[in-house]
Parts: structure tokens; C-alpha cells; sequence
């Protein structure tokens, strides 16, 4: 039985037999037969594997139709690069992805993207989450719907190769590897990719090397909004050290003659480049994109005798490679070979429990040991700047600084990245002296840009390193959270685990700050954190949690491959007294580097009273501890949970540190809607219904204002007092 055919494909064939083709553009001896044929073939595969997703959807077996009708060029850049060069890619990049795979052996490319249609869960790369191009072999690492967010880690990635070099790192890709991504015009003008772009040229304005290619496939639209013409020509040609190349997306000798020149010169040059690719979109931009609503008949049509299958065919009987004959017979014979493919692909299974898709959000562990501890000599050389605080009782933004020295100099694959983080050892002086110990290689000044730093972060981390990113400030990562939401937290999920990014982000936040902020350095909002699968968040309320938690971090990320982020409470940091002026009672001894972490998910516990127990973290746990004191003063002995870990919450280890206290007051410095305290007073009764009685202390729905103003509006020892008092007081069982 004949495959069902696509009208275009009807209309393809038609052209050829009554060779109504274009005029066969001049190839030179830029491609040999071998090759032009080679990439026609690719072409066309991606051609049909698009029309056959669109016939499986109407059977109902394909659940995504933006396909790459139009831009098949892009098989001609792939093969201007080598398969160990890894490849970001834009969605419409379905000829590149396969042009790449002739490059392995025993890659079934067109079958694992039937799959990838299908939505099945033998697809070797998501397992059926999501239609991606991706794949460990290929070193393609998967991208979803990318509107620009994936170019910043491709930009890190870039940095990361030539970072490598400089270190002697055995990374993921070698050091003579270039970085690809590609991405539309449309894209082009996300802040994303413009961050991105401005971080490679800046990086390389500086000789530092940025071996990037970067791809802007030109199709002159954004789904149904048109990109004006010569814009894009004008936006990226005229970038400080940034190379501009151009090509005809549908000349495929033009289009790998000037991609080979591309990749040559990032190649040698070590420098990024940007290749403006022109090129088509045929058959809307998804399938249920009906085009005629926003284009003209004639634009379609004009648009329509671009197609590049049309000029690659022209070309070919041009050479004398096929008669029309032969052509229509070769074409005929690769799509029914498609759809033999397609059906079985639509057979296979897919994922049927909710075990299933969550199986690949944490990645797998990694069976390896942790590297040696620094030994005493090396320990007590590096430590020789700070030697007249060694052994006294420290502060938290001392002990954090003290315990990232150990790790570098246990962990030599840690990098560090951010704004003002070097020389000057960031606003709080909590990265100082660490770029004179370990070197600027190692700890990087960044531009002022969040969209970059976690880019560049994320790409460091898939080199090989630990990569260990500073926001300067909570409030700076809402305008960057999807590069950690959308791009890090995904990428283990979209890859059944293959692909991994490690990283510890420290972020310096919370409120209570005196002196010096409002809003925009006082925030209070780290709830997009709680609605990230898979990632882990820390906050340590003093000196000695700070060291051991930065250590649990940085082993979970080195042994787990986590994404951990390390939430610090500025307003502690410098924090001395707990009681009254002068009594040193927040400060600690430094932890011995031999001693254990803490269990993950485990509270510290301060006080052993029964009567009420507090629960908080950070700056909650602070005033909790001072609440505390003067409730003992008043016959109410209570007990003080830091949770410490803030996701997951570990809420069977919280209440095992209870001992059958029932009366519990969560102290949650931020707002009452959206804060933590919502779902651990949730979890409680949901868990352990009827056992507790349970109230909360938040701050106002409100932002924080300047001054003093700011501490109306957050919770206050004497609130906590309040609430403790009002509970103890409370007869009768939990409800």
C-alpha cells in the first residue's frame, strides 16, 4: 500500500518531472558529487520526516509539527564542523542534526526522531518528554521550544573550552573544539541572545579566547511578525570583535563554502563569529499556523520558489547526478522508506506513570570520590593572609570565605563567576582573597549581566567544572531565573540524565539589612526557587552552618551533578552579637574540614523545651533564637528548628526533631502568600493530620521600603513572642 503523500510532495515530484525547476545555482568546485548528493539526501530526509509529523499528528501520533521546512542549508554548516563541536540548536534544525550523524556510525537519526514525534520513551535522548534534537554521541545537548535562552550557556560553553586550556582540564570537549548555536532573527532581538552576543564580544574585545559560532537563521519572521529588512544585517555586523560572515541558505554551496570559513576562523582565531544565514520558512511556523491570516498570496508564493529542496534538486540534474526520472524515483523511494520508519516509530511505548517522567528530574549519582582534603602545610600556607582571625570565632561571611578556600583547593575544578567577585572579593568581601590564591582563572570578574553569568555558569558546568556563580543580589536574579528554571534545571529532565550541569549559586539575599537597601537590595522573594523540579536550596543562618553547608553543596554537586543554590542571608553575615552589644554570640569556630556534613534535609535543633517549638531559617531563626531566650525568662520553654534546607523540605527529619512537641510557631521572614511557610504548614497537617497546633509569622504582603520604615513590614522578636505566648497559652488538642 502506498504511503500517504503530503501536497507538497505532490507538487514536488510534479516540478521535477515537468522540470520546472530553478536555475541551477553555480557550485564550483566548492562540492564534489559525492557530497552535493550527500547533503540532498539530508535534506530531504528532513523535508519528509517534517511532512510525515504532520501526517501523524492527523492520525493522532505526532504531538509536534514546528518542523525545518525551508531551512535545510543548515546541513551544510554541520558538515563545515566537526561532530566533537558541541551544538546548541535552534528547533528548526532537523537537517543539521542529521547531516551531523553521518559523522557516527550507527546513529539512527531519522528513527530517533520519529520517536522524538511520537513522544515515545524509547527515544534515546528525552525518552519521550519532549520532542528535542539532542544526543550524548553527537554531542548535540538537548534544547526545547529555545526561543534565545539556550545561547548564553552556549556563550559559556565557548569560554569554557578555552577556560580548559588555561587549567589543563580534561573537559567534556576537547580543546580544540568550537561552540555552535543557532537561532532565528526573531530571537535575535531577546535580550537573552543579545546578553549573550554582547558577553562573547566582550570577552574577546579582551583576548580572552571565545571560540563560538553563531548561527542567526534568517527566515524574516517571528511566527507573524515580520523582521525588517536589513535589520538583522545591521544589528550583528557591526559588533566590536565580533566576525560577521553571510550566506544564501538555500545555495548549499555557497551556504558550506562560507560556513567553512566560519568555523575556520573561530577555529584558529579562538575569537566568536556570527553567520547571518538567509533563509525560508515554508508551511507556517507549526502546523496550526494558518499563514495566509498575516502574509499576502504573492509573499507565500515568492517565499515558496526560495525553497532550497528546489535548488539542491536544480543543482543535481544540473551535474548530471540523476535524471528527472531517477530523481522522482530516489524521492519517492526515501519517503516511503519514512513512513515505514514513522510507522513503527508511532508503535513504541510511551511513558505512562508519573514515576516514569520524574525518573530523569535528579540526575543519576556518579560513583567517584570526593578529592583529598588540602593537607595542613598547604592548608596552613593558604590560609597565612587571614592569619590573625585563624582560630578565633568568626563571622558568617568570614567562615563562608574561609570554607571556599578549602574547596578550591580541594575541588581544583571549581570555578567561580560573577560581578566584582575578584580583586575586590564582592560587595561583602566574601570572595576575598580567593584570585590571589587560586588565580583569575579560576575566579572570573563578569559583565553586569545575570543572563550571562548562569550562561556562562551552565556551560562551564557541562565542560567538566563546578561551576560556582554569584548574583550579587536576590533581586537581580528575576530578570535571569529562566537560565536556571528553563535552561540548568531542565537539561538532566530533557536528557534522561546523560547530560548534566553541576553548579553551586551563591546568592546573596533576604532582608534586614541595615543602612543600605530597599526593595531592590532587601528582597524578600525566592519562591521561584520552590517551583523548580529537581534543584536544591541551602541557607545557612550563621558562621558554622556556612562552611559546612558550602561543603554539603559543593559535594552534592560533584558526586550528584545538583544544581545547589546557596541562599545567604546578607544582614547576618557581618552579624556579631545575638543578645545584647558586645556578647560575640553569633560568631563560631571554624569547622574542621574532616568533619561530616550534615545529613541533607536535617534541621539543627537549639534547646530541648517542650512547650512550643519555633521553625525558621535565616534571619527567622536569628530573632527566633533572641525570642527564645526572653520566653525562657517567662516560664515557656521552647525549642528552635533551622531548617537549613529550604527545597526539598524534609519534612519527616523536621518532625522527627520535634519529640512530640505539638504546639509549633513557623517564623517565615518572607511574605505570607507565596513563602515557605505556606507549604510547611500545608505538609504538617497533610502528613500528620490532627497532630499539631499550628500558627504562622510572616512579613506583610508589602515590599520592603528604605530605613527604618523596612522593619514595620517584616517579622519582629516581639511578634514572635506574641504568637509563642498566645499558642502556649491555648487549651485543648491539636487541630
Amino acid at each position: 500500500m502506498a504511503a500517504a503523500m503530503h501536497p507538497w510532495l505532490v507538487e514536488f515530484i510534479q516540478r521535477i518531472e515537468q522540470q520546472q525547476l530553478p536555475h541551477a545555482q553555480a557550485a564550483g568546485a566548492v562540492l564534489t558529487d559525492a557530497e552535493l548528493v550527500d547533503l540532498f539526501d539530508t535534506q530531504l530526509s528532513s523535508r519528509l520526516l517534517d511532512l510525515q509529523s504532520r501526517i501523524m499528528q492527523t492520525a493522532g501520533q505526532s504531538f509536534y509539527t514546528i518542523g525545518s521546512a525551508g531551512h535545510e542549508g543548515n546541513a551544510a554548516v554541520a558538515k563545515a564542523l566537526r561532530v566533537t563541536d558541541p551544538a546548541f540548536l535552534h528547533y528548526r534544525s532537523g537537517a543539521f542534526f542529521i547531516q551531523r550523524a553521518k559523522q557516527r556510525p550507527g546513529t539512527t537519526p531519522l528513527y530517533d526522531m520519529l520517536l522524538s514525534f511520537a513522544a515515545s520513551s524509547d527515544e534515546p535522548i528525552a525518552g519521550g518528554r519532549h520532542k528535542v534534537l539532542g544526543s550524548l554521541a553527537l554531542n548535540v545537548p538537548p534544547q526545547t521550544s529555545t526561543i534565545a535562552s539556550h545561547v548564553p550557556k552556549a556563550m559559556g560553553t565557548a569560554f569554557a573550552i578555552g577556560l580548559s586550556k588555561r587549567l589543563q582540564h580534561q573537559g567534556t570537549w576537547p580543546h580544540d573544539a568550537i561552540a555552535y548555536v543557532s537561532f532565528g532573527d526573531a530571537s535575535a532581538n531577546h535580550s537573552t541572545a543579545l546578553g549573550a552576543i554582547n558577553s562573547a564580544s566582550w570577552a574577546a574585545y579582551q583576548q580572552i579566547p571565545m571560540p563560538l559560532l553563531m548561527v542567526c537563521e534568517d527566515n524574516g519572521l517571528g511566527i507573524s511578525t515580520h523582521t525588517p529588512q536589513g535589520w538583522i544585517q545591521q544589528q550583528l555586523s557591526q559588533r566590536p570583535a565580533l566576525k560577521y560572515f553571510s550566506a544564501d541558505g538555500s545555495n548549499l554551496a555557497e551556504t558550506y563554502l562560507v560556513a567553512r570559513e566560519a568555523a575556520a576562523y573561530v577555529r584558529e582565531k579562538r575569537k566568536p563569529a556570527i553567520l547571518h544565514l538567509r533563509t525560508v520558512r515554508l508551511f507556517g511556523h507549526a502546523g496550526a499556523d494558518a499563514e495566509v491570516a498575516y502574509r499576502s498570496k504573492q509573499e507565500i508564493a515568492r517565499d515558496s520558489e526560495r525553497d532550497p529542496l528546489l535548488h539542491s534538486a536544480a543543482a543535481l540534474i544540473s551535474r548530471g547526478l540523476f535524471s528527472t526520472t531517477d530523481l522522482v524515483t530516489h524521492v519517492q523511494q526515501q519517503q516511503e522508506r519514512i513512513a515505514r520508519i514513522a510507522a513503527v516509530a508511532a508503535q513504541q511505548p510511551k511513558l505512562e506513570t508519573a514515576e516514569q517522567v520524574m525518573a530523569s528530574i535528579v540526575p543519576p549519582v556518579r560513583q567517584q570520590a570526593l578529592p583529598e582534603l588540602p593537607t595542613e602545610d598547604r592548608r596552613k600556607s593558604l590560609f597565612q593572609w587571614d592569619k590573625h582571625n585563624v582560630g578565633k570565632p568568626q563571622h558568617l561571611a568570614k567562615m563562608i570565605n574561609w570554607a571556599l578556600h578549602d574547596l578550591m583547593a580541594q575541588y581544583s575544578n571549581i570555578v567561580m563567576c560573577g560581578e566584582d567577585i575578584a580583586k575586590k572579593g564582592g560587595v561583602y568581601h566574601v570572595t576575598q582573597h580567593l584570585m590571589e590564591a587560586f588565580g583569575p582563572n579560576r575566579v572570573l570578574n563578569t559583565v553586569l549581566d545575570e543572563q550571562s553569568i548562569l550562561g556562562l555558569a551552565i556551560g562551564m558546568a557541562q565542560q567538566g567544572f563546578i561551576a560556582m556563580p554569584e548574583i550579587q543580589f536576590l533581586a537581580y536574579v528575576h530578570n535571569a531565573e529562566d537560565q536556571i528554571r528553563g535552561e540548568a534545571a531542565t537539561l538532566s529532565f530533557f536528557s534522561n540524565g546523560q547530560y548534566t550541569n553541576p553548579m553551586v549559586i551563591r546568592i546573596a539575599g533576604l532582608a534586614y539589612q541595615r543602612g543600605f537597601g530597599g526593595h531592590f537590595h532587601n528582597d524578600n522573594s525566592f519562591a521561584v526557587f520552590r517551583d523548580i523540579p529537581g534543584i536544591i536550596l541551602l541557607c545557612p543562618s550563621n558562621a558554622r552552618e556556612g562552611a559546612l553547608l558550602m561543603r554539603q553543596a559543593v559535594a552534592l554537586a560533584a558526586r550528584e551533578q545538583r544544581i545547589v543554590i546557596m541562599l545567604e542571608p546578607i544582614a547576618l553575615y557581618m552579624t556579631r552579637d545575638l543578645h545584647q552589644e558586645g556578647d560575640g554570640g553569633w560568631l563560631c569556630t571554624y569547622p574542621d574540614p574532616s568533619e561530616a556534613v550534615p545529613e541533607l534535609g536535617e534541621p539543627s535543633v537549639h534547646g530541648n523545651g517542650s512547650d512550643v517549638a519555633m521553625i525558621s531559617y535565616g534571619n527567622g531563626y536569628y530573632l527566633s533564637r533572641q525570642a527564645a531566650a526572653k520566653l525562657e525568662t517567662n516560664g515557656i520553654n521552647t525549642r528552635v528548628l533551622d531548617i537549613r534546607c529550604l527545597v526539598p523540605l524534609h519534612v519527616d527529619k523536621i518532625v522527627a526533631q520535634l519529640n512530640g512537641v505539638k504546639k509549633i510557631v513557623i517564623v517565615d521572614e518572607c511574605r505570607r502568600r507565596g513563602s515557605l511557610s505556606e507549604e510547611l504548614f500545608t505538609a504538617l497537617h497533610e502528613h500528620y493530620p490532627g497532630r499539631f497546633t499550628i500558627t504562622r509569622v510572616n512579613a506583610e504582603d508589602s515590599f520592603i521600603p528604605l530605613g527604618k520604615a523596612a522593619y514595620t513590614v517584616l517579622p519582629s522578636v516581639d511578634q514572635i513572642m506574641t504568637a509563642v505566648t498566645s499558642l502556649h497559652q491555648q487549651k485543648g488538642a491539636a487541630s
